[in-house]
């Protein structure tokens, strides 16, 4: 009876430990993650990409919804990582963040957390109205955009991580130019004359809305920059991204829709 008994907690123990680790083990320490905010930093810009699709985990390995998970990085005390898989496959799991870590990682990941969380629960509702007049004179409004893809990159001239991502945005438009159901459109805080100086210098393929300081504020309430929104053909927003990366990995997926 004794040893039925201990075979049965060995099988349990077993079973347990197989729940948590079906998923892999993190691809870097969590615990020596946390020791520098560079070292965390660095890691969290080229591996934690929040606003993809991917399998979340809490701290006990169990998996939750996207949405909670992001409202665990917003409210919590827990850092995101990776755990080992395919490069296509990303899964991430909370864990705790340590006593002695620095107070600026807690604070930053709260941050990224709550503008993931934003951002998440943005996609699938209608994309605001509007009615906008670019640098050259046209009219685009909801109506007119109707059928068609609309990638938007929201931005201002002294947005340094905004003008990065020029060369990389400008290749993306020549990618998929002769998609003629995808349009690219940008929307900037700054004066049609601002931007007619700054973009002589700094070419961007989109075309540009100048003075939406306050659409941006208000209609979409955004405090991060750069922004970037896919609209589907129904006029309603399928993702909202925080970077290059994330923006041409989603798009690649939406424009086979």
């Amino acid at each position: 009876m004794k040893k039925s008994f201990a075979i049965l907690i060995a099988l349990l123990i077993f079973a347990t430990s197989f729940s948590q680790n079906k998923f892999g083990n993190p691809e870097v320490d969590p615990v020596q993650i946390q020791k520098t905010y560079t070292d965390w930093s660095v890691y969290q810009s080229k591996k934690i990409m929040l606003s993809r699709d991917f399998t979340a985990l809490d701290a006990a390995s169990k998996e939750i919804s996207k949405e909670a998970f992001l409202d665990q990085l917003a409210n919590g005390n827990f850092i995101p990582i990776r755990l080992k898989s395919e490069e296509s496959v990303y899964v991430y799991k909370l864990f705790k963040i340590l006593p002695k870590t620095d107070t600026s990682i807690k604070a930053t990941i709260n941050q990224i957390g709550f503008d993931a969380y934003k951002n998440y629960k943005m996609e699938g509702t209608a994309f605001p109205k509007f009615s906008f007049k670019d640098l050259d004179g046209n009219l685009v409004t909801n109506e007119s955009m109707k059928g068609k893809i609309i990638v938007i990159k929201c931005w201002y001239i002294h947005c340094t991580p905004c003008i990065r991502e020029f060369p990389q945005v400008n290749k993306l438009v020549s990618e998929y130019k002769d998609r003629k159901d995808i349009v690219f459109m940008s929307l900037a805080e700054d004066s049609a004359e601002q931007l007619k100086t700054f973009l002589a210098r700094k070419p961007l393929s989109y075309s540009v809305i100048p003075d939406m300081k306050e659409y941006m504020n208000t209609a979409l309430q955004l405090n991060s920059f750069p922004t970037h929104f896919i609209i589907n053909k129904e006029g309603v927003i399928s993702k909202v991204l925080p970077n290059f990366e994330s923006l041409e990995v989603a798009l690649v997926k939406a424009s086979k829709l």
